[in-house]
């Protein structure tokens, strides 16, 4: 039998806890996508969900460089003819922070059903709350 089948990705989940404040936006996502997809194990196979869960708290004070901030646009449609919906960084920050960081380590991540499920390990929360202090989380950054 080979060594990684027996290897449980289940038992050797942690759980992480990143405080973004003050952090660059591209950096931070980084290296929580490395986190989730498990690249920093020595036992990383490409194919199976064998990364920890990362907690971010105080995601609302990432930070960005240069002019990003009113030039950096974000897109969403909802299929119907006519409904691009666009919005800066400054806009996307003041409505939904959580989701500028959420987007930036989703596009890090492999596509398709495996990029997916890794990215159900990633939670972030606006302010220095979290509901995940049962978990016990390992402080990161």
């Amino acid at each position: 039998m080979n060594s990684l089948m027996s290897v449980s990705p289940i038992d050797t989940k942690k759980w992480y806890l990143i405080d973004a404040k003050g952090k660059t936006l591209g950096r931070l996502a980084s290296i929580i996508a490395t986190i989730i997809s498990g690249r920093h194990k020595s036992t990383y196979v490409p194919n199976i969900n064998c990364g920890d869960n990362v907690v971010v708290i105080n995601v609302e004070l990432v930070k960005i460089s240069g002019k990003k901030s009113t030039q950096k646009v974000y897109r969403r449609h909802s299929g119907r003819p006519g409904s691009l919906k666009t919005e800066t960084f400054e806009e996307l920050q003041q409505r939904i922070p959580e989701r500028i960081l959420e987007k930036a380590v989703k596009g890090m991540l492999p596509k398709g059903t495996l990029g997916r499920d890794m990215y159900r390990n990633l939670k972030v929360y606006k302010g220095g709350n979290h509901p995940h202090v049962a978990q016990n989380p390992e402080v990161l950054i």
